[in-house]
């Protein structure tokens, strides 16, 4: 098959090698996915792209003109592609459903723990040989109340490490799982009022779109920590703001930002303008943000790389890539013969 890879940073390029094992003809470019950069797929089957790729409706009726049938994603989510304009087109769709979430789950206890006990804070200070305890107390996870909202993969690893702290766990999802190993189910308000942390694991749906606003923030518990490591656009980022101002958010920890499209993945150091909410949000000794990169381990990207190639070979073979499937309609719609195939 014929592919172009779009956003492909350097560090993938031996993952992808090594799971291809030269199957398909793969062009990787550095470029983000849109409306200018969709005339590198010409001549192309498949498109790969992830997260901050532009997957609109105007990009995909582009990369339709040009003869497209398949569009992979890097990731698990899919909110960056507009699937009904892909469904209209006859595009396919998939995505990595799963991949390592102990990756995620463990960069998520990774930044609570350094907010907890204001390791930013200490490690500023000592580089500056301040070794002064001042501003540096902090507290302890065990007996405290974990709030996780998602219980997919990913929530239920970061409920196994919490649990191993000795924390209590409490978690909401619209759908209750069916093993919840040590995690005492609970409603949504009933989860905000009791947490001491909260973490976020949720897809971003138009259910979840700004599930932290200010009600669901009126209800935690003054000086909550504040976890999100799934998508942005699950809390409203001003209100999140003006919850520090308050108090009423103690901790706040971001891998993820609902502006961060075009932004994060990119060395922005010389920008002369740069984001003022992000700007005024890492201003804060209690904040700490990182670039999306929960998924950032050896063994994620391995398993990343597996599953797009897999969902690659199960179209080649005219077959449905299965639970990868992320088709608008018909997960298991019948794919078309793809002719004149070429490989490397």
């Amino acid at each position: 098959m014929k592919v172009v890879a779009y956003s492909i940073k350097a560090f993938e390029k031996e993952f992808l090698a090594k799971s291809n094992q030269k199957k398909h003809d793969i062009t990787l470019i550095s470029n983000p996915l849109s409306i200018e950069t969709a005339a590198y797929a010409e001549g192309k089957d498949a498109v790969v792209l992830f997260t901050n790729d532009d997957a609109s409706a105007p990009v995909i009726n582009k990369l339709a003109d040009m003869g497209i049938k398949y569009i992979a994603t890097r990731s698990a989510g899919t909110d960056h592609i507009d699937k009904i304009a892909a469904g209209s087109r006859g595009i396919k769709l998939a995505n990595v459903p799963v991949y390592s979430p102990q990756a995620i789950a463990e960069h998520t206890v990774a930044l609570a723990l350094a907010l907890s006990r204001r390791i930013t804070v200490a490690h500023k200070h000592s580089l500056n040989f301040d070794f002064k305890l001042d501003d540096l107390i902090g507290f302890n996870f065990y007996g405290k109340t974990i709030g996780l909202i998602g219980l997919g993969h990913i929530g239920l690893a970061t409920a196994a490490i919490f649990k191993g702290l000795g924390c209590r766990v409490i978690g909401y999802d619209v759908n209750k799982p069916a093993r919840l190993p040590d995690i005492e189910f609970v409603p949504l308000d009933e989860l905000l009022r009791q947490a001491d942390v909260i973490s976020l694991h949720a897809p971003l749906t138009p259910d979840t779109f700004h599930i932290i606003n200010s009600q669901s923030i009126a209800k935690m518990k003054p000086g909550v920590m504040l976890l999100n490591t799934s998508r942005g656009g699950l809390i409203d980022t001003p209100v999140a703001l003006q919850g520090l101002n308050t108090g009423q958010i103690g901790y706040l920890g971001l891998d993820v930002y609902e502006n961060e499209k075009g932004l994060f993945f990119q060395d922005h150091t010389h920008d002369t303008l740069k984001d003022a909410l992000l700007t005024e949000l890492m201003s804060r000794p209690n904040v700490l943000i990182t670039p999306h990169q929960a998924f950032l381990t050896n063994e994620a990207l391995q398993q990343i790389c597996d599953q797009t190639i897999k969902n690659l070979d199960l179209w080649q073979q005219n077959k449905c890539t299965g639970n990868a499937c992320a088709c608008a309609n018909s997960c298991r719609a019948e794919v078309q013969p793809i002719k004149n195939i070429a490989r490397m």
